[in-house]
């Protein structure tokens, strides 16, 4: 990143040096001459800026803000990104981590990085769950603002200044870019009508990458890439998060060009045209704009300090927003099973490992002495071994497994199907939930456990999965026993379960969250997306 500052500046440099040669060419005169910056086809706005535009112009700024640093945030969880669906150390095509060291246990937690406060949203290393409440969030509001900002678009003549109508943009638009790298710039003429340049740049920002970082940004979700069946296997999460990187640069690299061009092209005249709605040389737009920067600014140092000091309220918020779409989301049919060529050559490991004489003994007898108690709200409680489970009917299945963190991979799972547990142990009908208690502690110390709706648990594709890829699962990957519910995050699929109970509620258990990560490190407990 520090070596992109000096590359970058002396890429500039010489930009700056051949725009300058160019134009002294008689054929790039001409050129310029001919396609002095605005395609001459292209209509004339002449409503100006309106205030709704002013107002979303300013709002979409906002949220941005949040969106971006959050979405930073989240990405330093798991700082590589791949074209391929699984996460093979090596085959990233991009990172910000060094690589994966080997001869030892590297888990996908010990990869996370730290980001500064200032940077990142809260910017603590592993606060991806408080990251991902604002990114939601705020993505709802900038896709509700992006709604209403289409609507009043194309209800007005205001969207003539944004869709090119003819192709001679093309052309003006690269006159434009020569000029304006020359640092001899084109006569301004916004107000009415944006040059090739700006109108190609806006095109490509509104109707292109703002609806591309949304799509790719969903594709990431277990229970909507599921659901999609086929389209979810072609555009996998890894190639989603690859796009939406390359969508958030494109938005980075706007932001960065749109001010630097703000302030040099003139900034009394930009300024009243974004924030005073008038096309004259006062200054009623300037107090405006600077009001609209001290608010950014403010908010921009405010928000890591606020989230650490108040991780609950944001978990809580952010429930509250967007809570009720994953809710919806958890009951989606998850159709999307791959084959055995899917099959990940690597699938990270994570979580605490059990560390206790307890686990070590079992591990000595190959899991012989293991038994999974089943109790709480149930007719016929029952303590099963692990030949128990492995006689009853077994399903296998070839699903990919989407981490919190970004990570994803690929594994053939065989294991007894929870519905076929809750027909045995006949749950009593006050029973809503059902936890799973690890043989592990989490990292803050404490049992690990969390909890699902029951009605996830009549899902097809969730098992008790205690063969992986054809063997049994590995101690590394939960054995002797482990969750597997497709349409939830990862970290919902409890490895090493010593037991379940059946519950009326959860709020009695550790801080009512609804399982150790939700409790710990601000989660949320209904995770599709």
């Amino acid at each position: 990143m520090l070596w992109g500052l000096p590359l970058g500046t002396a890429l500039l440099l010489c930009l700056i040096a051949l725009a300058q040669s160019l134009r002294e060419l008689p054929e790039v005169t001409a050129f310029i001459r001919h396609h002095p910056g605005i395609a001459q086809a292209a209509p004339s706005v002449d409503s100006g800026f309106p205030w709704w535009l002013q107002l979303q112009h300013f709002l979409n700024m906002f949220f941005m803000l949040f969106i971006m640093r959050a979405g930073l945030q989240i990405l330093a969880d798991h700082p590589r990104l791949y074209w391929h669906r699984d996460c093979t150390p090596g085959t990233d095509w991009f990172r910000f981590q060094s690589p994966v060291p080997k001869g030892r246990v590297w888990t996908a937690k010990d990869d996370s990085v730290t980001l500064p406060t200032w940077l990142g949203i809260p910017g603590l290393r592993h606060t991806i769950g408080l990251a991902r409440w604002w990114h939601f969030s705020m993505n709802l509001l900038w896709l509700l603002n992006g709604i209403a900002f289409y609507a009043l678009l194309f209800s007005t003549e205001q969207w003539r200044r944004l869709v090119p109508l003819t192709w001679e943009v093309f052309p003006a638009a690269l006159s434009t870019a020569i000029q304006y790298a020359s640092l001899n710039f084109p006569v301004d003429h916004s107000w009415t009508r944006y040059n090739g340049l700006q109108q190609l740049s806006y095109f490509i920002t509104v109707f292109v990458a703002a609806p591309v970082s949304i799509v790719t940004g969903l594709m990431q979700s277990p229970a909507i890439s599921n659901a999609l069946g086929w389209f979810g296997r072609v555009f996998n999460r890894q190639a989603m998060r690859s796009v939406h990187f390359i969508s958030f640069a494109w938005f980075l690299g706007f932001i960065l060009a749109h001010g630097v061009m703000i302030f040099v092209t003139g900034l009394r005249q930009n300024t009243n045209h974004m924030f005073g709605g008038v096309d004259d040389s006062s200054w009623k737009g300037f107090p405006l704009f600077v009001l609209a920067m001290a608010i950014l600014i403010v908010a921009w140092f405010l928000a890591s300090p606020y989230t650490l000091k108040h991780a609950r309220r944001v978990q809580r918020v952010g429930a509250f927003m967007v809570g009720w779409i994953m809710g919806l989301a958890e009951g989606w049919d998850t159709r999307s099973q791959l084959t055995e060529k899917d099959v990940s050559p690597y699938f990270w490991p994570n979580g605490t490992m059990p560390n206790s004489t307890e686990f070590s003994d079992l591990v000595t007898d190959n899991f012989a002495s293991y038994r999974l108690r089943i109790s709480g709200l149930v007719e016929s409680p029952r303590e099963l071994s692990l030949a128990d489970l492995k006689a009853m009917p077994k399903q296998e299945q070839i699903t990919t497994h989407f981490c919190i963190q970004g990570w994803s991979g690929v594994a053939r799972w065989g294991g007894v199907p929870m519905r076929h547990i809750l027909d045995l142990v006949k749950p009593a009908l006050k029973a809503r939930y059902v936890v799973f208690y690890s043989l592990a502690d989490g990292a803050d110390g404490g049992r690990y456990y969390d909890v699902h709706t029951i009605e996830n648990m009549h899902h097809a594709l969730t098992i008790l999965a205690y063969e992986m890829n054809g063997g049994p699962v590995s101690v590394l990957h939960g054995a002797p026993l482990r969750l597997r519910c497709e349409n939830e995050l990862g970290f919902k699929m409890v490895k090493w379960i010593a037991a379940i109970e059946f519950v009326h509620d959860f709020a009695d258990l550790g801080a009512g969250q609804g399982g150790y990560n939700e409790d710990h490190e601000f989660y949320g407990y209904r995770v599709p997306i």
